[in-house]
């Protein structure tokens, strides 16, 4: 029937009738509130009775609670922190470093893995046989061997190496040791800094400009080209800024000093084995979202950009990974999730990330449900944050109907 006919008709324009709630066990209604009430009581019960329970057990074991242990000295050294910090600090700064390690290995970590996982998912793709089985046996033995397994055999290999007045040079003034990797680096200034500021501000107003000038293009179809303004924001702004504050750059370079090395940067035994284990276990479940996502693109997408005369290369690039990103982005949240809470085996190889910060401070102090609430805390902003930013990262690269 036209939908003009339709409209016309009153008796479509009626509504549907309702059904009332009648205080019958029969009426579902009734029955789905009557259960939902049950549970939820249920539920406030138990946790009621755990809560209770537990402050009456620790009020007779005489146990203090509270958060008031995190402003006591903490007297708890820490092998390598991102912010200033000394055992004379408090607890809470003491955990601040624990969380600020936790993040920097899953950050790097995601970001590495990323990039190894496209490249050998992409590999296992390959027309080329040997480079295709190579890639299968990396993901096939990396996937299979637990992760513990793995961090301990890196930092075993680490441990093995020789020790600093036999360290390994491979090239220039790096230097490889049990006591880590040294490596030339800068003497960080204030000009740095705000030359840092300027290239994340650069970013941020080249992100602006392509929106802007993307929505002019859709409104008069005169297109702008963004690169000479990101070349002077993201390149350009920072140099300016670096050079009107004095232009610093002082090389610090490593160098033996009795039996250890000074100066220069230093990546620690326990942080290499670290991330390590992590990129390469969490990149082999990466290579296989990656194929999976090349795979769910139909072929002919392949034949018509090959017929358009764009090289393989390009057709990865421009046609196929922008449509799998669709089919990539949402188990790929979960692989990020999976290599920010597997880093916690981080306490078994010595690495002092929250875990392990929190289990020294709670064998100090003996508040040991506010230690683990902190654990939890700490894992489940970072788990939520992740989330949160993927969902909308998915959202923005879903398909709109016009």
């Amino acid at each position: 029937m036209p939908n003009d006919a339709i409209a016309a008709d009153p008796r479509y324009a009626r509504r549907p009738p309702t059904r009332g709630m009648t205080l019958s066990w029969r009426d579902p209604t009734v029955r789905n509130i009557v259960w939902q009430v049950l549970i939820l009581g249920a539920v406030a019960f138990v946790v009621w009775w755990l809560v209770s329970n537990t402050m009456r057990n620790l009020e007779v074991r005489r146990i203090a609670t509270g958060f008031g242990f995190l402003g006591r000295e903490a007297g708890l050294p820490i092998g390598e922190a991102m912010v200033e910090y000394s055992p004379a600090d408090t607890y809470a700064r003491a955990l601040l470093v624990g969380v600020l390690n936790t993040l920097r290995v899953a950050v790097i970590g995601a970001v590495l893995a990323t990039i190894l996982g496209t490249i050998v998912g992409i590999a296992r793709l390959s027309r080329n046989w040997l480079v295709s089985r190579l890639a299968a046996v990396y993901v096939e033995v990396l996937r299979d061997l637990p992760l513990l397994l793995q961090l301990l055999f890196w930092y075993g290999l680490m441990q093995a190496l020789p020790g600093p007045r036999q360290s390994l040079n491979p090239f220039g003034n790096v230097f490889l040791s049990n006591r880590g990797i040294k490596f030339p680096w800068i003497v960080w200034e204030p000009a740095h800094t705000a030359a840092l500021l300027a290239f994340v501000a650069g970013i941020a107003a080249t992100w602006a400009l392509a929106r802007l000038f993307r929505a002019r293009q859709f409104a008069t179809g005169q297109r702008t080209p963004i690169w000479p303004y990101a070349l002077g924001l993201i390149a350009g702004l920072p140099i300016a800024v670096w050079l009107l504050m004095g232009a610093p750059w002082t090389v610090d370079v490593p160098a033996l000093r009795g039996f250890n090395f000074s100066g220069g940067g230093t990546v620690s035994p326990e942080f290499a084995a670290l991330l390590l284990g992590l990129v390469l276990y969490t990149a082999a479940f990466i290579a296989e979202i990656v194929r999976a996502g090349i795979q769910a693109i139909h072929n002919g997408q392949w034949e018509a950009a090959g017929a358009l005369g764009l090289s393989r290369g390009d057709q990865l690039r421009l046609i196929i990974l922008p449509q799998a990103l669709r089919v990539i982005v949402p188990p790929m949240t979960s692989q990020y999730l999976n290599i920010t809470k597997n880093s916690s085996l981080a306490v078994a190889i010595g690495y002092q990330d929250i875990v392990s910060i929190a289990n020294t401070t709670i064998n100090q102090t003996g508040q040991a449900i506010e230690g683990i609430a902190i654990i939890m805390m700490v894992y489940l902003t970072i788990s939520l944050s992740i989330s949160a930013f993927m969902n909308w990262y998915n959202a923005r690269i879903a398909l709109k109907e016009r």
